[in-house]
């Protein structure tokens, strides 16, 4: 089991994490640590403890605004797949129309080229 030094805090500390998981690891203590300077830049130095306890309460608070907002995003997507969408018709050309509609273009095709042999003359 790996252990990763991470800093939270201007503090260093050693945690053990699971194969492959240390990446994940270092992105958490980052986050921590984010909240954790934010405190000391507002308060001051703080015990170690009391220090970890409210930057994991700040993160707390954005999870929990983050998962609202999922939430509420969750169920307008919801309302929306209720809603019945556009309808489209696909027009079912009736058997035969192809072949009638070959048949008139070449009549016209003719009677063009019999103006033209008109014209011409």
């Amino acid at each position: 089991m790996p252990e990763v030094e991470v800093n939270v805090g201007g503090r260093p500390f050693r945690v053990a994490c699971q194969d492959g998981e240390e990446h994940f690891l270092r992105a958490a203590s980052a986050m921590l640590n984010t909240e954790a300077e934010a405190l000391q830049t507002q308060l001051g130095r703080l015990p170690e403890t009391r220090m970890l306890l409210m930057a994991g309460l700040m993160l707390a608070d954005r999870t929990a605004a983050v998962e609202d907002e999922l939430r509420s995003l969750k169920a307008r997507m919801g309302d929306a797949d209720a809603k019945p969408g556009p309808s489209v018709e696909v027009p079912v050309v009736p058997q035969g129309m192809a072949e009638a509609m070959a048949e008139l273009a070449t009549r016209a095709e003719a009677i063009a080229a019999q103006v033209e042999q008109r014209l011409s003359a």
